[in-house]
């Protein structure tokens, strides 16, 4: 009988507009035609982050050994296993969150096998820290785009930033396009998806991936701690909720200044 257990949640936070400090604010209540373009931009953009995500857990954990998620149809980058696996965080929460309140939560998981965590603990952590990794080369691919756009005089830096959907502005244009508003998403959610999910709490990859730096004895005292400490998860996301909004502002403005470094608004 194999014992399957989840991944980690992934928590993404899809944050909402009028930002020109890098902080959660609030989108107006009201909804219109744009708005919804944009929401489906973002869903678009969490869709594939969430799924890379947990197909880089999935790909990874096959290669140490466990084949519960291959198993499972997660070791890819088609979207469907993933939301049978979790509908309710992968479509319902993160459309509802959006009509309702104008932004979106949502989360996934990956199945794996606690016993295989147990004996090999630091392929468990490279397994973890795999998921962050994804969003990160995600974030990088995004950024790096921008740049080549910057360059190539297709874009250019906004004179301020209004929106998250708004990191970068057409060049010719007034109004953000597809394609700007596209990629200025898949930088900041995945940079948000990344750090949040580094946070070293439980539920959050960062709980595990913290193992890559223990002695395998530590390493399964610590597993066996985190699994008679069930409580702890609500604990953890709590902490990490309310921590998050101050640890993300310098990793967002380290960020924003690095994308734009050699570059000037007109």
């Amino acid at each position: 009988m194999q014992l399957v257990a989840r991944q980690p949640l992934e928590l993404v936070i899809l944050v909402r507009v009028q930002a020109p400090e890098p902080h959660l604010v609030v989108f107006a209540a009201a909804m219109n035609t744009p708005d919804l373009a944009l929401g489906a931009i973002w869903y678009i953009v969490f869709l594939f982050s969430t799924t890379c995500h947990e197909a880089a857990h999935a790909l990874v954990a096959k290669l140490g050994g466990d084949t519960t998620a291959a198993e499972g149809g997660q070791v890819t980058l088609n979207p469907i296993p993933h939301i049978r696996r979790s509908p309710f965080g992968m479509v319902i929460v993160p459309i509802l969150s959006y009509v309702v309140g104008g932004w979106m939560i949502g989360w996934a998981s990956a199945p794996f096998n606690p016993a295989w965590q147990r004996q090999y603990p630091r392929r468990s952590a490279w397994m973890a820290l795999a998921g962050p990794a994804a969003n990160f080369t995600l974030m990088l691919l995004a950024g790096l785009a921008i740049r080549i756009g910057l360059a190539a005089g297709y874009f250019q830096p906004p004179g301020a930033i209004h929106s998250y959907a708004g990191l970068v502005s057409p060049a010719n244009a007034g109004e953000a396009t597809f394609l700007t508003s596209a990629l200025s998403i898949l930088f900041i959610l995945n940079l948000l998806l990344g750090t949040f999910n580094l946070l070293p709490v439980p539920p959050l990859d960062g709980h595990a991936g913290i193992m890559v730096l223990m002695p395998e004895v530590v390493a399964q005292r610590y597993i066996d701690w985190v699994r008679h400490s069930q409580n702890f998860a609500l604990l953890g996301l709590i902490v990490a909720w309310s921590l998050f909004d101050r640890l993300f502002q310098p990793v967002f403005s380290f960020a924003l200044r690095t994308l734009y470094a050699g570059f000037h608004s007109s």
